[in-house]
């Protein structure tokens, strides 16, 4: 039952940290030094860790399963199409393209490289720095940005180039832990003047084919052979984050819609400090 109780508190963390520009990373950093699972391998915890992120996947499909779903009836675009072709949705469909693309920089380096980068920044210096870091240039930019109007106020008119840009931005995230995956991308995109609601829409589906990825090929490595405690431990977390990340998401879309991003630059900053000293003094 104790490790059932753990398993809650991680899937809030997750389904809170997965999508704020905050970064899970040191979250998990944190939260691992005064909560550990008894009677787990350290297998399974590496697995849990990433496949839990799945069920935030998840949160973002049925949120948004209108604007990513490419088949259904004839549209506009579409009218004059017949067989297969006339239940394609061409604007979603292009939309998926995009996210592909914008997903390969990460997903080449990220193959390649990632138990190098890994073991390189994975500590808590490494993910204090970043930490701090990139919320000095959340505060910067948005410092910038006031009083400017969006170049790119709808899905629908970011470009290849557009989303190649957002998917370099995305690699920084995968080099360095606690740069945050969501602060990434979403830092990119205002930069190129995105607006922030069309900047984090475009952020939550990039997480799609990136964090499922990288979940399914954790739970094929790892089998599946699991203990009742490890299937419930990670169904329990998994069934947490799902409900938490559709609260959080929805909050973060009616939040940047009035107000800028400043605060999670500002929280940044704190949390980087806190894990910089908690290591440093313990």
């Amino acid at each position: 039952m104790l490790d059932i109780i753990k398993a809650v508190v991680f899937g809030i963390v997750q389904g809170i940290t997965e999508w704020l520009p905050i970064s899970s990373t040191g979250h998990m950093i944190l939260l691992e030094e005064f909560i550990k699972f008894e009677g787990i391998t350290e297998r399974f915890w590496e697995m849990f860790l990433v496949v839990i992120q799945l069920a935030s996947i998840m949160a973002v499909v049925v949120l948004f399963w209108p604007k990513i779903f490419p088949f259904g009836g004839k549209t506009p675009d579409n009218l004059k199409a017949s067989g297969v072709l006339s239940y394609v949705k061409p604007d979603i469909l292009n939309l998926w393209g995009k996210i592909l693309v914008a997903c390969v920089p990460a997903a080449i380096v990220g193959f390649l490289f990632d138990d190098f980068f890994e073991s390189l920044f994975y500590n808590a210096v490494g993910v204090s720095i970043a930490l701090i870091f990139f919320g000095i240039v959340f505060i910067v930019i948005e410092n910038k940005n006031e009083g400017r109007v969006p170049k790119i106020n709808s899905l629908t008119e970011i470009t290849y180039h557009t989303a190649i840009i957002i998917g370099i931005f995305q690699l920084i995230a995968a080099v360095f832990p606690g740069t945050s995956r969501s602060g990434a991308t979403i830092i990119g995109a205002l930069l190129i003047g995105v607006s922030r609601t069309i900047a984090a829409e475009f952020t939550f589906f990039l997480a799609i084919p990136v964090m499922a990825g990288a979940s399914l090929l954790k739970l094929v490595k790892f089998g599946l052979s699991f203990t009742s405690t490890e299937a419930a431990i990670l169904l329990v977390g998994m069934a947490v984050a799902f409900f938490v990340s559709i609260i959080v998401i929805r909050f973060l879309l009616n939040y940047i819609r009035k107000n800028n991003f400043k605060i999670f630059g500002y929280y940044r900053i704190i949390l980087g400090a806190v894990v910089l000293g908690y290591f440093y003094f313990r």
